[in-house]
Order: structure tokens, then C-alpha cells, then sequence
């Protein structure tokens, strides 16, 4: 097992139950594990702050997103991707995360993206395509400079080009974020160098050719990354599939893309015409966001995972808040596909300029300035 980054603490709970060769015994056992890690991190400390910054819309098939099992009149759900900022203590040192900054104008080289364009033409993919202000811009209206972000991850490597993230070896482009650390799975990032037939189509083809590596950090299973949050594997939508976890004043949050709205975590109680009908035939929990189908099993025992370890919607007891990195939004080109409960942000805490970094918890109200 490698060993954690500096700062971080492994996390052991889960070790045993994902070891279980069995599917059946696997599930039970990793959600037997998550009921008990779920109530020590819940009742640990909270993360300081957190902050959804939305990046772009994006098509995606409604049979992938809900596995087949919705009844809708048109092929294609509208979805909002969004990075979340995250603000914790590490040791006493304020530390602060993005989790999927994507490059989205990179992502169109995304083999099954740019087919879509040549199918349907550019005009028509960017009908549905909203952009907000870059990421950029978006933390410096919180007050932060690239150069204070200290960690980014992804929940997966799908769509990613990573050369304007960490910069190339050539020097013909400079890391976005220079002092970050960059926390990839090992699996997958060996996975991306030879990719098999039924994973090609999402991984952009040269997104990590020529990167600077030195600020890559290959993790391998569980990490607790400081006080409230937390990066648990969650196999299945790709091998290294990763959920971060917060805990923040309105409970546990989880965000991965394991589903693409609340509905796929608790489909019995959805809306959405077909997913529940679904569960009920073939006695499922879930539904999964299946483009990628080659570990479907291990995707289910992840969703329960998440499902597990997070709060209940106060507004919705019966959905859970599993936060979709892509989102699927209403849209008047997708009649009938309307979540039933729809997230769109989580807010906690205040974030902190990074300026003057607090020592402890304790004293930083007097060392920060907060916006």
C-alpha cells in the first residue's frame, strides 16, 4: 500500500470489505464498514468552508445517465458541471482543494464529445452550452489567487485534459495552479497510458502526454485529508473512481458522478418517470450513471457506499445529499427529465483569504480575513 501524502491519514475501514472477492459479500460488507466510518466522521470536526463554482452545460444521452431505465421523449439530458472549493485544517495549517476544476473548452477533444459535433454540427451542441465566468475569476471573487490552492482531484479522469492544469515539460504551457498537488489515483492514471476499447471513448487521448509530474501525488485507497474531509475510492464508473466527502453545518456532503441527479441515489421515491418501475422489477436501491459499464457491480456497491456515509435532505428525507459533479438541469430541450430534488449548490462556512494562514483552528479568526 503507498503511503499517504504528507498531511493526510489513510483510512482502513473500508480495506477489508472492498477485499472481498464476492460481489454479494462485498456490498454487505463495505456497507456494514461505511455505517461505522460514516459515524465517526460525522461526529468529528467540520470542514471550514465550501463553495460550488459551476464551469458549463453539457449534453449527455438520458439512456446513460439513468441507465436505461427513463421514459422520455428525447435522447439527450442537459447537465451542469460544477468544481466544488473546499477550505479545512490539515495539522493546524489552512488548506484548500478544488475538486474537478475542468478545463471544459480541452474536454471537447473528449473522443465521444467530439463525435457529437460532428453528428449534430457545432451550432447545435452550443444551443444548449452555458458558460460561466472562469474559475479564475470565480475564486477571486472569494479572494483567492491560483497560487493559494494547495490540493486538486477529480472523481474520475473522464474528459479531462490535464497539460493546462499541471503545465508541460516543453514550457508551452504553465501549471494552472502552481502550488497544487495533484491527487490521482494510481490505477487510473496507468489505466489512461493504455487505455482498453470500452474506456476509450470518454479519456482525451494525449491528456496527460508531456505533463509536469512533479506535484503529482499517486494515492491507492482511502485518505482522510484533514479535518471533515475526506476522498474514499468508488470503484466502478472508472477503476479509480474517487468520492470526496465533507462535513459541513448542514451535514455530510458527497460529491461524485457516480449518478447524475439525487434521483439515481433514491429512485423508489423518484419522479422521473421508469426508475422507479425499474427498481421495483429487478430489486435494485440505485441507479447508475452507466456510460461506462464495464464494473457496474462494484458502481452499485459504491453508490450505496455514498448513500451510507452522507445526511438525509432536510427538505427531502427520502433523497440523500450526493451531490452530482454533473448535474442534470431542467431544460426546455429535455421535456420530462426533471430531478426531483435538484442540489444545484452547497454553501458552508466562510470562506478564507490564504494570505494569512492560521495555525489552529483556535486562533483563525485573528489570523485570517474571511469574505
Amino acid at each position: 500500500m503507498a503511503s499517504p501524502p504528507p498531511g493526510t491519514e489513510r483510512i482502513t475501514d473500508l480495506d477489508a470489505a472492498w477485499a472481498e472477492s464476492h460481489h454479494g459479500a462485498q456490498l454487505r460488507a463495505v456497507r456494514r464498514a461505511a455505517e461505522r466510518l460514516r459515524d465517526r466522521f460525522a461526529g468529528g470536526p467540520r470542514c471550514v468552508a465550501v463553495r460550488t463554482l459551476p464551469l458549463t452545460t453539457l449534453l449527455y444521452p438520458t439512456k446513460y445517465a439513468f441507465w436505461n431505465a427513463a421514459v422520455s421523449p428525447v435522447p439527450f439530458v442537459v447537465m451542469t458541471h460544477r468544481c466544488l472549493l473546499v477550505q479545512f485544517f490539515q495539522q493546524g495549517e489552512l488548506r484548500t482543494l478544488l475538486f474537478n476544476p475542468s478545463d471544459y473548452e480541452a474536454a471537447r477533444a473528449t473522443p465521444f464529445f467530439a463525435r457529437l459535433v460532428e453528428q449534430f454540427g457545432e451550432r447545435a451542441t452550443e444551443l444548449v452550452q452555458r458558460r460561466w465566468e472562469p474559475l479564475e475569476a470565480q475564486l477571486a471573487s472569494l479572494g483567492l489567487r491560483p497560487e493559494d490552492i494547495d490540493y486538486v482531484a477529480f472523481d474520475h479522469f473522464h474528459t479531462q485534459d490535464l497539460r493546462s492544469l499541471l503545465g508541460t515539460e516543453d514550457g508551452a504551457r504553465a501549471p494552472r495552479f502552481p502550488n497544487a498537488r495533484l491527487l490521482a489515483p494510481k490505477r487510473e492514471w496507468d489505466d489512461w497510458d493504455d487505455l482498453h476499447p470500452m474506456q476509450r471513448a470518454w479519456f482525451v487521448p494525449d491528456g496527460k502526454r508531456g505533463v509536469l509530474t512533479d506535484r503529482v501525488v499517486l494515492t491507492d485507497g482511502d485518505l482522510l485529508l484533514g479535518d471533515g474531509v475526506m476522498l474514499l475510492r468508488t470503484p466502478g464508473h472508472t477503476s479509480g473512481n474517487q468520492t470526496l466527502f465533507v462535513s459541513t453545518e448542514s451535514g455530510v456532503w458527497g460529491v461524485s458522478e457516480n449518478g447524475t441527479c439525487a434521483d439515481n441515489w433514491s429512485p423508489l421515491e423518484s419522479r422521473i418517470r421508469g426508475l422507479g418501475a425499474l427498481c421495483k422489477r429487478q430489486d435494485l436501491d440505485v441507479i447508475l450513471n452507466a456510460n461506462t459499464p464495464e464494473y457496474g457491480a462494484e458502481q452499485y456497491t459504491s453508490m450505496i457506499l455514498e448513500r451510507t456515509i452522507v445526511d438525509r435532505v432536510k427538505r427531502a428525507p427520502a433523497f440523500v445529499q450526493m451531490f452530482p459533479s454533473s448535474e442534470v438541469t431542467p431544460h426546455i430541450l429535455a421535456p420530462g427529465i426533471r430531478p426531483t430534488v435538484i442540489h444545484r449548490a452547497v454553501a458552508s462556512g466562510e470562506v478564507s483569504r490564504v494570505a494569512a494562514r492560521a495555525s489552529s483552528p483556535a486562533a483563525r479568526d485573528g489570523a485570517t480575513a474571511s469574505l
